[in-house]
C-alpha cells in the first residue's frame, strides 16, 4: 500500500475489493464494545495514510502526515464503523420478521440459559440494535 509504484486510485480499489471484505466478514452479527469501534476506526485510518502517503505543506514546504480530517477529505466513503452499523442494522430488518419460532431469532436475540457471571452484563446483540435505532432518531421499535 505505500509503493509509489501504484496509483492511489487502483489502492483504494485494492483496499475495498480485497481487504474491507476480509475485515467485515460476518461483521453483521457481532455486537461492537467502543474499544472495538475505535481499534477498527485506528485500522483504517493507518490503512489509509499508508494508501495516501505524507503531504508537502503549501505554506512551509515540509512534508507532514495527514492527519484523521484530511484522510476523511481524501477518502470520501463512509468509514468502517457505519459500514457495520449499516449491516446490523439490515441483517436486523431480515431476523425481526422470522418471529421467535424461527431458530435464527432465538440465537441472535435469545437469552443464555442459565447462572449469570457476576458483574454488568454483556451487551448483546440486540441492544446493540437498540442504542443505534436511537442513534439515528428512530426509537426503538418491535
Amino acid at each position: 500500500m505505500s509503493s509509489r509504484l501504484l496509483a492511489k486510485n487502483l489502492k483504494i480499489k485494492i483496499y475495498r475489493t480485497v481487504i474491507l471484505p476480509v475485515v467485515l466478514y460476518g461483521c453483521e452479527t457481532w455486537s461492537l464494545t467502543l474499544q472495538e469501534e475505535r481499534k477498527l476506526r485506528v485500522f483504517e485510518n493507518m490503512v489509509l495514510k499508508k494508501i495516501f502517503g505524507p503531504r508537502r505543506d503549501e505554506v512551509t514546504g515540509e512534508w507532514r502526515r495527514l492527519h484523521n480530517e484530511g484522510l476523511n477529505d481524501l477518502y470520501s466513503s463512509p468509514n468502517i464503523v457505519g459500514v457495520i452499523k449499516l449491516r446490523i442494522m439490515r441483517r436486523a430488518g431480515h431476523v425481526a420478521p422470522k418471529g421467535e419460532e424461527r431458530g435464527v431469532y432465538r440465537v441472535l436475540v435469545g437469552k443464555t440459559e442459565g447462572k449469570t457471571p457476576l458483574g454488568r452484563p454483556r451487551r448483546r446483540w440486540a441492544d446493540n440494535i437498540r442504542m443505534d435505532l436511537q442513534e439515528v432518531g428512530c426509537g426503538y421499535m418491535d
